[in-house]
């Protein structure tokens, strides 16, 4: 079982560092300008010297994570400097512990165009692995932070570590800022509902699928996104037609079934029923699935792409006795998801 999800996790890793532009270039509209993706060291450039940077997991691009880019954008505009963010892919904790990290809120993809809707002008993307992880922090200031990017201003969170043994924080940027001729300052705080907003309590949101806390710190609806696949076809053995959707994830940060609207492809807010997990009465997949039946129309969506934003949870994910109680539980829950809607979702 491990080694189907290691194998999972590799193949993710690979998706995700592919080139970004095209993908840039298809959302420019919703976005407040181009913003460059630099996969790997290097392919950093001399133009891409003296920035305002700042260093993260920046899953979710939570509006803890806004405030920091808002406050990012405005040191760099006082300064004439482009803004710039070092994230890492995977992510440390997934390279360490990949079964029991917590669950992506977003995939590469998804932070890629939320950070270029923040205005962002450069995301390096750096592989974590075996080279990374043994990198002193002198060394990653150095590499990255100095020589790299010529970083005048640097943001960073009391909570970030980076190095090897996590040596690296922000005391330590501070004690070295004379030495390299940087400015560094630490994260401003966000606060929604009497606490600091952070991808754990997103998380923790969306496991108890409270959709309306989950708004409020992320700024917006919850979605997941990807391409419809192929899959076994057994929606539509059981009258059902699902579009299958590619989540990257091994774990998704909510499971069960919902009623959600779905966008892309021609198709804008449909109404629909979608069910996360890992279909166990079909075959108890132990990656993260996304299935979407929607409601009152069939469209061919294969090869597209498909936002699934959520709505509200209908049940949790259960395994039936038989195929037959599986149609019966979907046509259950396609009924209450058209009520739901019907009252709550114009």
């Amino acid at each position: 079982m491990r080694t189907r999800a290691l194998g999972a996790e590799a193949r993710q890793c690979t998706r995700l560092l592919k080139p970004t532009f095209c993908i840039l270039k298809e959302f420019k509209g919703n976005a407040k300008s181009i913003m460059e993706l630099i996969r790997g060291r290097h392919n950093l450039r001399p133009r891409h010297r003296g920035c305002a940077v700042t260093v993260g997991a920046f899953d979710g691009v939570h509006r803890g994570h806004q405030t920091v880019l808002q406050h990012l954008r405005e040191e760099a505009g006082e300064r004439g400097l482009k803004t710039a963010v070092i994230t890492f892919e995977p992510l440390p904790r997934e390279y360490f512990h990949p079964l029991e990290a917590p669950p992506r809120i977003m995939t590469l993809r998804e932070k890629t165009l939320a950070l270029a809707a923040q205005g962002v002008d450069y995301l390096l993307a750096l592989r974590f692995d075996d080279l990374l992880r043994a990198q002193s922090a002198d060394d990653f200031l150095q590499s990255y932070l100095v020589e790299g990017l010529a970083a005048a201003y640097i943001v960073l969170g009391d909570d970030f570590h980076f190095g090897n043994a996590r040596e690296g924080d922000y005391q330590f940027l501070v004690e070295r800022a004379a030495q390299y001729g940087y400015h560094v300052a630490p994260t401003p705080t966000c606060e929604v509902v009497g606490d600091r907003v952070s991808s754990t309590r997103v998380r923790d949101a969306l496991a108890q699928a409270d959709f309306s806390l989950a708004t409020a710190l992320l700024g917006h609806p919850f979605s997941l996104s990807g391409r419809v696949v192929h899959g076994r076809k057994m929606g539509r053995e059981l009258g059902w037609p699902t579009a299958n959707i590619e989540l990257h994830r091994i774990r998704s940060p909510l499971s069960g079934v919902f009623a959600v609207r779905v966008d892309g492809a021609g198709l804008k807010q449909a109404h629909g029923v979608a069910n996360v997990g890992v279909r166990p009465t079909v075959d108890d997949s132990l990656e993260a699935n996304l299935e979407v039946h929607l409601l009152d129309r069939a469209v061919d969506l294969y090869g597209r792409r498909l936002q699934v934003t959520f709505l509200h949870k209908l049940r949790d994910e259960k395994k039936f006795d038989s195929l037959a109680d599986l149609k019966s539980g979907i046509a259950q829950d396609v009924e209450h998801a058209k009520h739901w809607l019907a009252c709550n979702d114009s």
